[in-house]
């Protein structure tokens, strides 16, 4: 396994030992003792899935007074994930770094605390699974408008599918320095 850090601290892309042959290829998705070593924790409380059509967009999200670490994967498709530093303190707050995740190119990614994140869908279809280090919290549940203009993000499409509630997020300027992660 290897892990990779990046320029947003704690945020790390790791890449799996596979083993291809005749059938395919295997990998370990997470192995606690493993993860551990690597600084990765491994106190995931809850695991994810969606399916999504190619051009969806999820997110930006994060969560407030319960925020989640989430360790992503892509089992179908391929996705550009986006990860975004909203840490009130942080020396990269407001920086933003996309890395492609594909189920045939085994990689994962860390997304400590105190991060927005989202994805697009590349390819036809995705399946994207996650692990999150706490529970689901509605009241929790904040969001930054997926195209805002300070996050340079360069979103592979123009005209995104997104939910009602993705849709309308606040701009990042426009949300209060108290409804930022610490």
């Amino acid at each position: 396994m290897k892990i990779s850090k990046t320029e947003l601290s704690g945020v790390l892309i790791i890449e799996p030992s596979v083993f291809p042959d005749g059938r395919g290829f295997f990998y370990e998705s997470f192995h606690t003792n493993r993860y551990v070593e690597k600084g990765i924790p491994s106190q995931f409380v809850q695991e994810n899935f969606s399916h999504s059509i190619k051009n969806v967009i999820r997110g930006l999200h994060y969560q407030l007074e319960r925020p989640q670490g989430k360790l992503i994967v892509v089992s179908t498709g391929c996705i550009l994930d986006v990860i975004v530093d909203i840490r009130r303190n942080s020396p990269t707050f407001g920086k933003s770094i996309t890395i492609e995740l594909s189920s045939e190119i085994p990689r994962q990614v860390y997304i400590p605390p105190g991060f927005a994140h989202g994805f697009c869908v590349l390819s036809e279809n995705a399946n994207v699974m996650y692990k999150c280090s706490d529970y689901y919290h509605p009241a929790s549940e904040r969001g930054i408008f997926w195209n805002d203009p300070s996050l340079n993000i360069a979103w592979p499409t123009k005209k995104p599918i997104l939910s009602p509630k993705d849709a309308i997020y606040p701009l990042l300027k426009d949300i209060s320095y108290d409804q930022l992660p610490q």
